[in-house]
């Protein structure tokens, strides 16, 4: 709670970044140390998240290790941000300025942006805030809980390396593959429990049945049933092609309903919001009842 308090009000440091930081370093590794091989890319993961993952055990065993570790969890999160970003998005398509909004939109996404049109920024954006949702805030939430400092640590430097390497691409399709596959595993559990919260944070009925017969057609095993949920919740359509390094995907259509659009950028938000505090809620509920539980015993 305290974390997603100080998030709210400071947002992420806009100077010295952690993870900008973390990313600098993983792109300097890999220009030196890059061969088209697996093995390696496993080599690299371990020496860069390790060293983080143990650097939070031992602050765990600190004076005052809690203010530590809700610092880290502020640090670990990033609801604000995904918000100002698609706002900033939102607002240049209020504005007619659709060049400035596909410029903003790459701030979120790794696809080309150059040629979309209205409807493809608002939805590459809508489709960001249901994902980034999951992998920036209630994924973090999740194995904080589950793991403390060294869990949410772990999980957002794997996430991070799998935001960098996890295509499939030549140069990536091998070096990336255990960034890849170890963020799916990490994310398994997390993504059900976002693609639930925003189940039932808004359309219930039509985001189960999108998460039941739309996500598995996804490629990604994680954010299929968390954006095919989420459509279903904001009874839009997402989905459909998309330009990734100069090569058009054709992506399944998730959700029902209307296009999205510039308006439903905030629907989105408010949508990530209401499921962040059902999720908060959820965990404090368990937390209360386990320790009742093993206070009985």
């Amino acid at each position: 709670m305290g974390a997603l308090l100080l998030d709210r009000w400071l947002g992420e440091p806009q100077r010295w970044h952690p993870l900008e930081r973390f990313g600098a370093l993983a792109l300097a590794a890999e220009r030196r140390l890059y061969r088209h091989s697996r093995r390696r890319g496993v080599l690299l993961l371990c020496l860069l998240v390790l060293p983080g993952v143990g650097i939070a055990g031992v602050l765990t065993w600190a004076p005052y290790a809690w203010v530590l570790e809700l610092f880290l969890l502020y640090l670990a999160i990033g609801g604000r941000s995904l918000g100002e970003h698609a706002r900033a998005v939102a607002a240049a398509l209020g504005d007619a300025d659709l060049p400035l909004a596909r410029r903003r939109v790459t701030a979120l996404v790794s696809r080309d942006s150059e040629a979309m049109d209205a409807a493809a920024v608002s939805m590459a954006t809508v489709e960001s805030v249901l994902e980034n949702g999951n992998d920036a805030v209630t994924a973090a939430l999740f194995w904080y809980l589950v793991a403390g400092a060294p869990g949410v640590i772990g999980y957002r430097l794997v996430n991070t390396l799998d935001a960098m390497w996890g295509y499939r691409t030549e140069r990536y399709a091998r070096f990336g593959w255990a960034a890849a596959r170890l963020d799916d595993l990490l994310n398994w559990v997390p993504a059900r429990l976002t693609a639930l919260a925003y189940a039932l944070a808004g359309d219930t009925r039509h985001a189960f049945a999108c998460w039941l017969f739309q996500a598995r057609a996804w490629k990604s095993p994680n954010a299929g049933p968390v954006m095919a949920a989420g459509a279903g919740a904001l009874s839009v359509r997402l989905g459909g092609a998309a330009v990734y390094h100069g090569c058009i995907e054709q992506r399944p259509v998730l959700g029902l309903g209307r296009v999205a659009t510039a308006d439903d950028i905030e629907a989105s938000i408010g949508l990530l919001e209401r499921a962040v505090w059902l999720f908060v809620l959820a965990a404090g509920v368990i937390t209360l009842g386990a320790t009742l539980f093993w206070g009985l015993l």
